[in-house]
């Protein structure tokens, strides 16, 4: 889910910016550094997710895992994805740096309005309603970060507009796979190692 170098109108680059910088300050500041590591191998797994993709237009479609990075790190699933996005740049020319800013707002806050939704219920409820809640901050990642990509292309002039729906539509069952891998992947942590992101163990309900 990455907008590349040269589609963007200038206004949304600089707006996308400007948001980023704010993003990434905040997200830094509020990192524990404590949980450095478990950060470090999970902007590993948002990384590898994107190498499966499915060029649309300006764009592409992949697993992203930004839901799932969200209901585990909170605020620190920000310099995650920063990283994240900034190595698939420089090494694999997914996204660019011109377009770093808005990348990151498409797919960080998302990630931050799953963990303020759903991670409370994904990390403390019955078995049902977790995996429910994982589902939903799964789902929501991508449709979100569909939206966000969708209305940059918008604001970049009308010529987008075509692509800026088919955007909206390729995501749906994208979101309903991302929905299921995240239930699943929380569904295995809470069993085997809930306590590295302070969890109760998966119990039925």
């Amino acid at each position: 889910m990455h907008l590349s170098e040269g589609v963007a109108s200038v206004p949304v680059l600089v707006t996308g910016a400007v948001l980023g910088v704010g993003l990434a300050a905040v997200g830094l500041k509020k990192t524990d550094p404590m949980d450095l590591p478990k950060t470090a191998m999970l902007a590993a797994a948002f990384f590898a997710a994107a190498l499966v993709r499915v060029p649309i237009g300006p764009a592409c479609a992949h697993l992203t895992l930004n839901g799932f990075l969200g209901l585990l790190l909170g605020w620190a699933a920000i310099p995650a994805i920063l990283v994240a996005i900034f190595l698939q740049a420089a090494l694999f020319q997914f996204g660019g740096l011109t377009t770093l800013g808005i990348n990151l707002v498409v797919m960080a806050a998302p990630a931050l309005v799953a963990w303020l939704l759903f991670a409370k219920a994904a990390g403390q409820k019955p078995a049902r309603i977790a995996l429910i809640a994982a589902f939903l901050a799964g789902a929501t990642g991508i449709v979100l970060g569909a939206s966000l990509m969708a209305g940059a292309l918008a604001f970049s002039g009308e010529p987008f507009f075509p692509a800026a729906r088919l955007i909206l539509a390729v995501h749906l069952p994208v979101a309903v796979i991302e929905g299921l891998f995240t239930a699943f992947a929380l569904a295995f942590i809470r069993r085997s190692r809930p306590e590295l992101f302070d969890m109760e163990p998966l119990h039925a309900s």
